[in-house]
């Protein structure tokens, strides 16, 4: 169980922190700083709660290194997503294959024989 749920609560995390990171860019015309950094808040509040109980339930299952790896690489792809479906970037071929890479990278990391 907890190997399956401390990643998807990494997941929506760091989906929650790219949407704080980059979300309000889309409407930076529309909204002021100060706006965007209280909605950019009320984000990272339910991101950091996810983060922490992920990490406190996860290790054990996870080593902190594997969990932090984790962590990271869903950061990327979040980004990435956010980046193309909030505010419409392209992304290219390298990155689909950097992507792939990653996914490659995090199985080595969390792999235990």
């Amino acid at each position: 169980m907890k190997t399956a749920l401390v990643p998807l609560f990494m997941f929506l995390s760091s989906c929650l922190m790219a949407l704080a990171w980059l979300g309000h860019l889309r409407f930076r015309e529309q909204i002021s700083f100060l706006t965007a950094l209280g909605l950019s808040w009320l984000l990272v509040l339910p991101e950091y709660i996810l983060n922490v109980a992920a990490t406190r339930f996860g290790y054990g299952a996870y080593s902190g290194a594997q969990m932090a790896s984790l962590h990271l690489a869903f950061g990327v792809v979040c980004v990435a997503m956010v980046s193309r479906f909030v505010l419409g970037e392209a992304l290219a071929a390298s990155q689909l294959v950097g992507f792939v890479l990653l996914a490659v990278a995090i199985v080595l990391i969390t792999y235990r024989p």
